[in-house]
């Protein structure tokens, strides 16, 4: 009987070496997961790593081709180490002077840039609050005080031939969410398109992924805690779209280690996909983009997929989605989608095509360096890169206020250790109180139940 019990247990919970986070294959019964802390807050690591490289990587080219192929062609492999061209507005980027992997070593830290400083933010937010949702005004309060306004925002020269001027760091939704609630409003007053023109737009795809790695193995409950903050500025298809990107990042907790990376990516956008109606523009656009990358004999050849989506959704109003602008939820959903596939679970490769596949390419770039970043940890991050000397530092105050110096001893005002270190906290809290888990103390591990 005893020796049965055991065997039942050892069915019931997975566990792997120190050096990696335990996973239930999809296919299980497992009624609980056991998960390193210690495993977690590497991968955790790795996330940040992998998406300061993605967001820098993709800023080189974000926004260099928005659709207009007959007069400025997109971007294919052959422009991979060739010198950029100037975005729409004109100006170069002034970090980089080719389109190639961008990286910062020891001793430099990451600037931050709003595709990881709203994310930071929150993730501030759970910890110097010490809940495991964030309320309306928590939310609210914690936008004014760490995010410039319009009028008080430091000078700034963001391009290389620019001339210095006020900015914010805040665009499309994000910043009239920001001017809302200056005038009082909260969450989700604030992405109600009455109050928010802009609320189909990108913005809460690139600040909320964090939610799903606060939620390890638990999509419901990822959602959940995400819910408030994608509707300061998003709704219907951007909301969507969001959820599924969260989504992911809970599940990569539990998806099969025996897989390749390619299988395990691609259960983890099926799973995900449960976030996006059928019948919605976002849930069409998944289908067309997964067919049209099934359907190609060469996989090499994402070009065409994109170019088939640019004449699908940009030209064309299909699958109830019309074209507004470069910074739609949609169309960059879309080209996000053609990166995923045709990346195949290959950070570098993910990443080369988001950063050539155009429109707002720094966005689902950063979304795909934060994910495959944090499954392959920090210590895979570097090795895929074949780079022994990476930064890992990060400078919060290049684009936020109002945050204390972590780390006064070194550039920069937190380091992913730190920061890593108060995402586990909020987790803490998070499978205990959410999750109806525990926190295993001999041996340093979540239990969390599985539905």
């Amino acid at each position: 009987m005893c020796l049965f019990r055991l065997y039942s247990f050892a069915l019931l919970i997975i566990l792997v070496s120190s050096n990696l986070a335990a996973i239930s294959p999809p296919d299980t019964n497992n009624s609980v997961i056991s998960i390193s802390r210690a495993a977690y807050s590497e991968k955790l690591q790795g996330f940040w790593l992998g998406q300061n490289i993605a967001n820098w990587t993709g800023l080189i080219t974000e926004m260099d081709k928005v659709g207009t192929p007959e007069t400025m062609p997109f971007y294919t492999d052959e422009d991979w180490g060739k010198p950029d061209l100037k975005a729409m507005w004109g100006e170069y980027v002034p970090h980089a002077s080719h389109i190639d992997f961008y990286f910062e070593e020891q001793g430099q830290p990451w600037g931050s840039d709003d595709d990881t400083d709203i994310e930071y933010m929150y993730s501030f937010l759970h910890d110097q609050h010490q809940v495991n949702k964030l309320s309306a005004e928590q939310i609210r309060r914690g936008w004014l005080k760490h995010i410039y306004s319009e009028t008080d925002a430091p000078l700034f020269k963001k391009f290389s031939d620019s001339t210095p001027q006020k900015d914010n760091f805040l665009w499309v939704s994000n910043e009239r969410a920001r001017i809302l609630m200056e005038q009082g409003m909260s969450p989700p007053e604030t992405s109600d398109p009455a109050n928010n023109s802009n609320s189909l737009m990108i913005d809460a795809q690139l600040t909320t992924e964090i939610f799903g790695l606060l939620a390890p193995a638990r999509a419901d409950i990822a959602v959940e805690i995400a819910s408030l903050p994608i509707r300061t500025t998003a709704i219907l298809d951007a909301q969507w779209i969001s959820q599924f990107y969260v989504a992911m990042h809970a599940l990569a907790s539990r998806v099969d280690p025996t897989l390749s990376l390619k299988e395990q990516t691609q259960w983890l956008a099926e799973q995900a996909r449960k976030q996006l109606p059928e019948d919605s523009s976002a849930g069409k656009m998944y289908a067309f983009v997964k067919t049209q990358y099934l359907n190609n004999p060469n996989k090499e050849d994402w070009e065409s997929t994109r170019d088939a989506l640019y004449q699908r959704y940009q030209l064309l109003i299909t699958d109830g989605y019309t074209y507004d602008q470069p910074f739609d939820a949609g169309i960059n959903f879309a080209a996000s989608l053609v990166s995923l596939f045709y990346g195949e679970g290959d950070i570098k490769r993910t990443l080369q095509i988001g950063t050539l596949a155009g429109w707002d390419s720094d966005n689902p770039t950063a979304t795909w360096g934060g994910l495959l970043g944090f499954m392959l940890g920090k210590q895979g991050v570097e090795e895929a890169f074949n780079k022994t000397n990476l930064s890992t530092s990060y400078s919060i105050h290049r684009t936020r206020r109002n945050f204390p110096d972590q780390t006064p001893d070194q550039l920069g005002e937190d380091d992913f250790a730190n920061m890593a270190a108060r995402d586990l906290r909020t987790i803490d809290r998070v499978v205990v109180e959410l999750m109806q888990g525990s926190i295993d103390t001999d041996t340093n591990r979540w239990i969390i139940p599985i539905l």
